[in-house]
């Protein structure tokens, strides 16, 4: 009993984590939007206009990446579409996963890259792909695979990839919205004192004109950072809800230890799709890893936590060394 309601505490919290993260990141970017209005032109009314703006732009970027993102990340990664008869095995665990998770089966891709890993993709359930290296096939057991297969999957149930989708047209539309402020200030001349011409709230515009500066700098940083927690928190479900799926917490952590632990490089993966992937694909040891912008949680944090779920004590510490370095 108590690890049940350990599961679906976990899961609660999850969720009531992300949906927090992504209501900063709006009104990050409505704040931003109504300082930018308001700075240059004096009037409330320019900051409501400059904000609904903002907010068409995301919805436009939102509508791109609805209806074509999903491919352009397979076509990015060297995906092929593979079918019963050409993987048998992978197809079997995709389909026997896609009935206890109560998901429709979703078109199977494999990439050549012998480096272990795997992401799911799609608009929902009924518009999904799931992606699986030669290497994650050739490295880990049915059981283990069943784990990674069960995570990814969540993510589709979840709807996690359309969540993650919204989490970055926002930062983006953050991003794009600061980056043309800025040029327009320092390189367009900014205000030209258009808000004292006005002769009523002039000190008041200045002071939301320093202000759309501060914010312009410092929202889309603090945008990517909150990005990042999304996905680190959307790992954390996807990962209890791949147990719930599975039955089996310990293919999963298996799974966990064994990529975590991989050298191999997978060169297909990118800034841009490494939050897609079922462990960080971009090793610590690279030349373009970052830890202060991981996407991750780190692999023992992830394990200690699906511990918790059997009653287990956390890894030792010979333990921990061993798969701090990689991940």
């Amino acid at each position: 009993m108590q690890t049940r309601t350990s599961f679906f505490a976990q899961q609660a919290a999850n969720r009531r984590n992300s949906l927090l993260l992504v209501l900063v990141v709006v009104a990050l970017l409505a704040a931003l939007g109504f300082a930018i209005g308001y700075g240059t032109s004096g009037a409330v009314e320019g900051g409501l206009y400059v904000t609904i703006g903002a907010v068409i732009l995301a919805l436009l970027m939102s509508a791109g990446s609805y209806f074509a993102g999903d491919k352009l990340v397979l076509a990015s990664s060297g995906a092929r579409e593979v079918s019963q008869e050409q993987a048998p095995q992978l197809m079997n665990v995709v389909r026997e996963q896609s009935l206890a998770a109560g998901t429709p089966m979703p078109k199977v891709y494999i990439i050549e890259d012998t480096a272990p890993n795997a992401f799911a993709t799609g608009r929902d359930p009924q518009h999904a792909s799931v992606a699986i290296t030669t290497g994650l096939l050739q490295k880990l057991d049915r059981e283990e695979l069943q784990g990674v297969i069960g995570h990814e999957l969540s993510h589709v149930r979840n709807f996690d990839i359309r969540f993650a989708l919204l989490v970055a047209v926002l930062v983006g539309s953050i991003a794009l919205m600061a980056d043309f402020f800025l040029r327009f200030t320092f390189w367009g001349g900014g205000r030209r004192g258009g808000s004292r011409d006005r002769g009523g709230g002039g000190g008041l515009a200045v002071i939301m004109f320093v202000i759309a500066i501060v914010l312009a700098i410092l929202a889309p940083i603090v945008a990517r950072f909150v990005q990042l927690a999304v996905s680190r928190q959307r790992e954390y479900l996807a990962d209890a809800s791949s147990v719930e799926i599975t039955r089996n917490p310990y293919g999963l952590e298996r799974a966990l230890a064994k990529i975590s632990s991989d050298k191999e490089v997978l060169e297909v993966a990118n800034r841009a799709t490494q939050h897609l992937y079922f462990t960080n694909p971009i090793k610590k040891f690279e030349d373009r890893s970052s830890s202060m912008f991981s996407t991750h949680p780190a692999i023992v944090d992830r394990i200690n936590r699906l511990r918790e779920l059997t009653g287990e004590a956390p890894l030792q510490p010979q333990e921990v060394r061993a798969l701090a370095g990689l991940d």
